[in-house]
């Protein structure tokens, strides 16, 4: 190998190159003089990439509240689809994300099932997109078929398919509307069906939608359930969707209206309402003995308060009467005391003659 050997230009150059500042900076300090401590430099803020093809126009305080929307949405209609394929269904939330209307389009399968919503009174339109993969095996099981899982047809959904997968759209938009009663109350329905998801337009391609994932496990069966709501849908409404307000209004609104409901149905309940005249003993020989006609007294004063019993429980003290022809007690307390909760007393048989 050939040794290469550098010129005095080279080796100048190269020195020159060299910052010999902070060594002689060093150097001239002298040895006894302490050094003052070194001044950490401040940390400069780090720069975010910004995409202006995906603006972020949802805050997250909004984006939050969807998410614990659609996670308790997801659990109801797991229970719901349960019900439906009387098997064993579990719905989990994956993810709600911002993303422009083309790049969910061109996200999907082509064919699928592509609903287009209505949701009054929010402007424009939604969309329930529903995997085949996820359909087949759904269907398959409304028939009457077995566990095994088929193989995957890649063709649009016939008229006969489209009337049992609109079975679990409807529990689909079913529990939507129940999931958003305590928000906004939404009136939900299916437009049309299209299979290819290209051929719908419902905002401009560079419009921010807010994209719902759901994902829907049978057994050995998984599939993706994608609810697509533009942001030009909801905007007017956004400002409900704090993530604080949202949860007063919903455990306010659910109080009263739960009471509400309960104090309705209870009114037009039946219960047992008992008035205990008096109580008394007698011996089992004095019982078989009694006819027609034989009066037994007891040790109760006229005058003194009736027992009445709700469903078995003592909650009035009344006293006897007669109204409008027909026997009948009048309220006189609540809450008897134990004196007026009526005493066994030892009775007296007297037979008539």
């Amino acid at each position: 190998m050939s040794e290469h050997t550098l010129s005095q230009a080279e080796v100048e150059s190269l020195l020159s190159s060299m910052d010999f500042s902070g060594l002689q900076a060093e150097a001239s300090v002298p040895p006894d003089t302490a050094r003052p401590a070194a001044r950490v430099p401040a940390k400069q803020p780090r720069a975010i990439p910004y995409d202006f093809k995906r603006p972020e126009r949802v805050g997250k305080e909004q984006m939050r509240s969807l998410q614990s929307l659609y996670e308790g949405f997801a659990r109801s209609f797991g229970a719901a689809v349960s019900g439906l394929l009387r098997g064993i269904v579990d719905v989990k939330l994956t993810s709600v994300d911002q993303l422009t209307y083309s790049e969910f389009v061109f996200s999907l399968e082509n064919p699928t099932c592509f609903n287009l919503l209505t949701a009054e009174p929010l402007e424009g339109n939604l969309i329930l997109d529903m995997s085949p993969s996820l359909l087949y095996p759904i269907i398959d099981r409304l028939l009457g078929g077995g566990k095994e899982v088929g193989q995957t047809v890649r063709r649009p959904l016939t008229e006969i398919e489209l009337r049992l997968v609109g079975r679990l759209t409807g529990i689909f938009l079913s529990e939507m509307e129940r999931a958003w009663e305590n928000v906004l109350p939404l009136k939900l329905a299916v437009e049309r069906v299209e299979s290819n998801p290209q051929l719908v337009q419902i905002v401009p391609p560079n419009d921010v939608v807010i994209l719902i994932s759901l994902e829907l496990t049978m057994g050995d069966v998984r599939g993706m359930i994608n609810l697509c709501m533009p942001f030009n849908a909801i905007e007017r409404i956004s400002g409900k969707l704090n993530d604080n307000t949202w949860f007063n209004r919903r455990s306010s609104n659910g109080n009263e209206s739960t009471m509400s409901m309960v104090r309705q149905q209870l009114r037009g309940s039946q219960v047992e309402l008992v008035v205990t005249l008096a109580r008394s003993q007698i011996s089992t020989g004095d019982l078989l003995g009694l006819r027609v006609g034989d009066i037994i007294t007891t040790e109760s004063d006229a005058r003194d308060p009736l027992e009445v019993q709700i469903e078995g429980i003592p909650k009035f003290q009344a006293s006897p009467g007669v109204y409008k022809g027909k026997k009948a007690v009048q309220v006189q307390a609540a809450n008897p005391t134990p004196a007026a909760m009526g005493t066994s007393t030892q009775s007296v048989l007297d037979r008539s003659p």
